[in-house]
Formats: C-alpha cells, structure tokens, sequence
C-alpha cells in the first residue's frame, strides 16, 4: 500500500512564550522553536504501522520553505521512505483551500492508496483533510482512532464521536483520513536516526512543476484572510482550590451546592 501522510511544522507550544506581534493579526515567530504538529507524527506512526502490515512505502509531504525540511528528515529517521517539500514563493500566504489545492496537485501526480492527515494544525484549524478529500473526489472521514485493512480496495475504520462512543465504517481506497491523538503511540526518535538521514536529498516541487497557476494559492488566491488575534479578557471569579484530592472535592462540593450547581 502506497501512503501518504500530509505534515506541518508548527511553533512548539512546550518550549515558546506566545505574543502577539505589533500589529495584532498574528503571533510573533521570529524566535520560536518549531517542531512537527503532534497529530501528524501520529498519522505518520499509523501510516507505518499499516505498511509493516501489508507492505508498501510511506511518503511524507509538506508545504513551507527549507526549514520545514527540518520535519520531513525526523519523520525519514522515523521510517518513512519518503519525504517531499512543496515550496515556492507563490505559495506563502494559502489559506486553508489554498493549502489543499497545493496537495492535490502533487496528489494528482501521484499513485497513493491512502492520504493521511492530522486530525487538526496546532496553529490552525481541522481544514485541510476535508478540503483535500473533496478536491480529489476522494470518501473522507476525520476523528479516526483505528483502521484495519480489509483487502486491496477497503478499510475498516473507527471514529471517535460524542459521548466517548466509537463510529465503525467500511470505507474505499482511496481515501482521505484525518487521525486522532491517541491511536498509537509515535515510536522514539533518536539522534543516530535523524544523523542517518541528515544528507538524503529531499525533493522540492514549485508551483510549475505541480502545474499550478500561482494566482489560485497563496495571498494571491486566499479566501480566508487573518484580520485579527487577541487575547481573551481574564474572566472574574474563579477560586484556585488548595489542598490534598479529598480537600479540594470536599471544597468544590460545598461551592456548588452554594450555588446551587447541585439542584
């Protein structure tokens, strides 16, 4: 099975002190440390997971610059066979549609049984895997926390939904699934693998090699556009409960029964 997981490099939320920057629209990046986006180090484990199953080659793809090379090498140290950039000035500014139409012009060029994203940016939105799927004409699902691979043609996947419940389908290769945190557990990487893969070339395509008009992606082709970041007003009237477990319960009892949250 060929498979391909779509990644992101993201600020890594662990290790910076967020800020907006001066004119408000958006946060301040030029001293952040970047890593990859969790939920896709996750696809990336279910990708592998599944090739060490049936068989195949796992591809990871990204759209940035050369620093987003960074994430590509670490997830190759993981064990993907694979690792492709998606890079070109026309590119800076996509939206989330924009980000799309750039995958699924290398997609296109492409023969993959399976496409796989995180189940959300950790600076963005859970966009990409929809607009993806649908650009492609491909069955979606998002949420998903298992697959099994049924034959050549079919998956049998499960999706977290309300209420802590599980969703079973069958659904059809090839498709497009967004994963959930929690589906695996990401296998280590360690410096002699990164160091391993440190001088693997990676291939980087433009907007010409994918047959792209660079008026219909990037700033250029955004429909959506970032006009404003705030930080939300500190509420009034939360009470930070001190004590040992039995304390705080017995605490917090009191408080909702004083107003009346136990009726």
């Amino acid at each position: 099975m060929e498979i391909l997981v779509c990644a992101r490099r993201v600020p890594d939320t662990s290790e910076n002190e967020i800020a907006l920057n001066s004119a408000g629209n958006d946060i301040e990046r030029d001293e952040l440390v970047y890593s990859i986006n969790e939920p896709d180090n996750y696809a990336v484990e279910e990708a592998l997971q599944i090739v060490a199953r049936v068989g195949g080659s796992v591809t990871v793809v990204t759209v940035g610059s050369e620093d987003d090379e960074e994430i590509l090498r670490r997830e190759m140290a993981m064990g993907a066979s694979h690792g492709v950039l998606l890079s070109d000035d026309a590119f800076i500014g996509s939206d989330g549609r924009g980000i799309a139409a750039i995958l699924k012009s290398f997609v296109a060029k492409g023969n993959y049984d399976l496409i796989l994203t995180g189940v959300q940016a950790e600076d963005g939105a859970a966009q990409v895997g929809g607009m993806l799927a649908a650009m492609l004409d491909y069955p979606f699902a998002s949420l998903v926390n298992s697959i099994e691979v049924l034959d050549a043609r079919k998956l049998k996947i499960g999706r977290e939904i309300e209420g802590g419940n599980r969703e079973i389908n069958e659904i059809d290769l090839p498709c497009v699934l967004s994963i959930q945190t929690g589906i695996n557990e990401p296998r280590y990487v360690g410096m002699r693998g990164i160091r391993a893969v440190a001088s693997v070339p990676i291939p980087t395509h433009a907007a010409s090699d994918l047959g792209l008009d660079p008026g219909t992606v990037g700033d250029a082709g955004a429909k959506v556009k970032r006009v404003d970041y705030f930080v939300p007003v500190l509420g009034k009237g939360a009470e930070m409960l001190s004590g040992s477990r039995e304390e705080n319960i017995d605490k917090l009892v009191e408080l909702m029964a004083a107003k009346g949250g136990l009726n």
